[in-house]
């Protein structure tokens, strides 16, 4: 049965210290109008900048996940947005009067509580749910890391994680619908090997880091003396190793306590998706980084499937830019020109025309016959399609080139023929960043969808 999105009722707040920056803040939870997702307010800068919790923000995965929108950050929000998505909360709005959210108790025990205790609004609009169709993949294989995705008719999540560590050792959990996280999941909390703890301190990585927020792993000897030293410098009493090789600054909620957490830190990465998911995830290894490359994988689909329309209609006869214009914006010349046209361009769509004649050169053994335009030259034509919308973005585009780094999921759908007009729509699927440009490239021939592909390039300046 269809299911409305939901807020809360009333808002709720909760202050404590961030974890990497030991600044003092607040973050306050509010309800939101239907379809407005999931926003970061940084209250305490000019103008209260709006920072949207969604995968293409994040900047910074190596100790949390990190949110930034236009220049303004919002960072280790993971424990926040894994409450929200374990809860099923679909709209809220989040005021930051910091830099980054409270790490609390290091779980996401207390925001879970707090929010089921400030109670849910449905609204009057249905869920839009992602429902996995087809095997979706991640993986880093140097480090052993895998995040995978099946269909299935409820979401369901395994975590598999193993360091050889002998104190660790292999863990795994499971979560069979979001019925289980505020008992099962929420109260994971961080965890911490020693040699790791002793680095980030000698880094002043963690400055609002203390031994209520993290479970601390011994994966070596260590002395009292060591031990006593790591108390002064938490300005706790005396502390010492447990039998379990953890020290005795907290006890565990959980035999598995780990992995529930990287399933936390998981849900919370997916969170960023921006709409819930129906299927089967299984993770071996997940961090930070893997999880926001797979939102962003699925991000990419939905974006996609959002952007598969028709055939776009413009008037041929009157061109933003003839051929004379697009030579001034791209270095390309006959025989290697395939645009003649740009029809349309905003700051994140261009449309561009290929008209296929029988006397170009690749028509002379490919195939004699049968001529048919390759599929690589229309790609190579969505390229420069999406080549005037990247120069477009510098105030001296004669002085750069887009290099090609990618290219993704190409299909090829109809023989596209001499005699035929192709329309090129380009569209961006993130914000250009560093000279970064993502695209996703739809040919028609009429009303004919007869190729697509997803691209990634680079501004360079010659």
């Amino acid at each position: 049965m269809a299911e409305n999105q939901k807020t809360i009722k009333k808002p709720i707040s909760f202050s404590g210290r961030g974890l990497h920056t030991n600044v003092e803040v607040e973050i306050s939870f509010h309800p939101a109008p239907v379809n407005s997702g999931i926003q970061f307010i940084r209250t305490d800068l000019n103008d209260k900048p709006v920072i949207k919790a969604l995968a293409e923000n994040v900047v910074e995965t190596s100790r949390g996940t990190t949110l930034e929108e236009r220049g303004v950050r919002a960072a280790t929000v993971e424990h926040v947005m894994g409450s929200l998505y374990g809860l099923g909360i679909d709209n809220v709005r989040i005021d930051l009067n910091g830099p980054e959210a409270p790490i609390l108790d290091g779980s996401a025990k207390n925001y879970t509580e707090g929010l089921i205790k400030s109670g849910f609004a449905e609204l009057e609009e249905e869920k839009s749910i992602f429902k996995i169709t087809e095997k979706i993949e991640y993986k880093d294989e140097e480090n052993g890391v895998e995040i995978v995705a099946f269909p299935d008719d409820n979401l369901k999540i395994d975590i598999q994680i193993d360091y050889q560590s002998k104190v660790l050792g292999y863990q795994f959990a499971t979560l069979n619908g979001l019925a289980d996280f505020a008992s099962e999941v929420a109260p994971a909390r961080t965890f911490v090997f020693l040699h790791e703890l002793e680095y980030l301190l000698k880094n002043n990585l963690i400055k609002g880091g203390d031994l209520d927020n993290a479970i601390i792993i011994i994966d070596r000897k260590v002395s009292q003396d060591e031990l006593d030293h790591l108390a002064d410098l938490f300005k706790k009493p005396k502390i010492k190793v447990q039998p379990e090789g953890i020290l005795n600054n907290v006890k565990l909620n959980f035999s598995n306590e780990a992995a529930r957490h990287k399933l936390l830190d998981l849900m919370g990465d997916l969170g960023l998706i921006g709409q819930p998911i129906q299927g089967r995830i299984i993770a071996i290894r997940p961090g930070h980084y893997a999880n926001n490359q797979f939102a962003r994988i699925i991000r990419n689909i939905i974006k996609k499937d959002r952007l598969k329309t028709k055939a776009p209609s413009y008037d041929l006869n009157n061109p933003i830019l003839d051929v004379n214009g697009i030579m001034k914006l791209l270095p390309h010349r006959f025989p290697f020109l395939f645009v003649d046209k740009i029809l349309y361009q905003d700051n994140k769509t261009v449309v561009g025309v290929k008209n296929v004649t029988f006397t170009e050169s690749q028509f002379l053994g490919h195939f004699p016959g049968e001529p048919i335009m390759p599929a690589v030259l229309q790609l190579e034509a969505m390229a420069q399609v999406g080549g005037v919308l990247a120069l477009n973005t510098v105030p001296d585009p004669e002085n750069y080139s887009t290099y090609f780094l990618k290219i993704e999921s190409a299909k090829f759908k109809k023989k596209v023929v001499p005699g035929d007009t192709l329309v090129i729509k380009m569209e961006l699927l993130e914000p250009i960043r560093r000279g970064i440009v993502h695209m996703y490239g739809q040919s028609f021939v009429g009303d004919d969808l007869v190729s697509e592909a997803e691209m990634m390039a680079q501004i360079v300046k010659e």
